[in-house]
């Protein structure tokens, strides 16, 4: 019987750790790429008002999703090494994005917004969703451009967080400060797992 419950409640606890996003909903879209690019501008104020679980699965996917039977993303990536790892920072964690299974897996209970605004610019803990890329190198192998290959597909990423949040009515704004190493410890990365850029996500004030 003990054994049972034990089962039962880790296989809860599993559950709760795995949150399954709803289909991406291109409804969630206000406006077309063209007029999105016409609109895209950076954000720096935010409310706490927070992002429902239809908005953050469309976002997701048009950040980093994948949009082919074969597998392949919405962003470009060198060589298909597909490199880049999204995670989701919240008030109730932080979690990593599975395009494959378009779920997030959570990684941390800690609220890591304020690793990801750092000291110098605390505007960006006050959004409800941090968006953090990393780029890992491993997948490159000895690769002495590995890093160049990272950088320029996390841009790629960036672009695409920024023309959804426009597209949705959301704001944001691209960022390459952080407190890196509480962010890095936080989220369990490896040496090999470089944080690049973040993205705060919500609504402006």
């Amino acid at each position: 019987m003990i054994l049972c419950m034990a089962a039962v409640l880790s296989l809860s606890l599993h559950a709760q750790d795995t949150i399954k996003l709803p289909a991406p909903d291109p409804a969630q879209s206000t406006m077309s790429v063209m007029d999105a690019l016409a609109n895209r501008h950076s954000v720096r104020s935010f409310s706490d008002k927070a992002l429902s679980t239809d908005q953050l699965s469309l976002l997701l996917w048009a950040a980093n999703g994948i949009n082919r039977e074969d597998g392949r993303l919405t962003a470009p990536t060198a060589m298909n090494r597909q490199d880049i790892q999204l995670y989701v920072c919240r008030k109730d964690g932080a979690y990593s994005y599975d395009a494959k299974q378009h779920c997030l897996k959570r990684v941390s209970t800690e609220d890591l917004r304020p690793a990801v605004a750092g000291d110098r610019q605390p505007f960006a803990k006050e959004a409800p969703v941090c968006l953090v890329i990393v780029s890992d190198s491993r997948k490159f192998g000895n690769s002495a451009a590995a890093a160049d290959y990272g950088r320029i597909d996390a841009g790629y990423v960036s672009q695409n967080i920024y023309l959804a949040a426009t597209a949705m009515g959301l704001a944001t704004v691209a960022r390459a400060m952080m407190d890196r190493e509480r962010l890095a410890k936080g989220l369990g990365l490896v040496d090999e797992q470089m944080l690049l850029l973040n993205h705060p996500v919500g609504y402006g004030k």
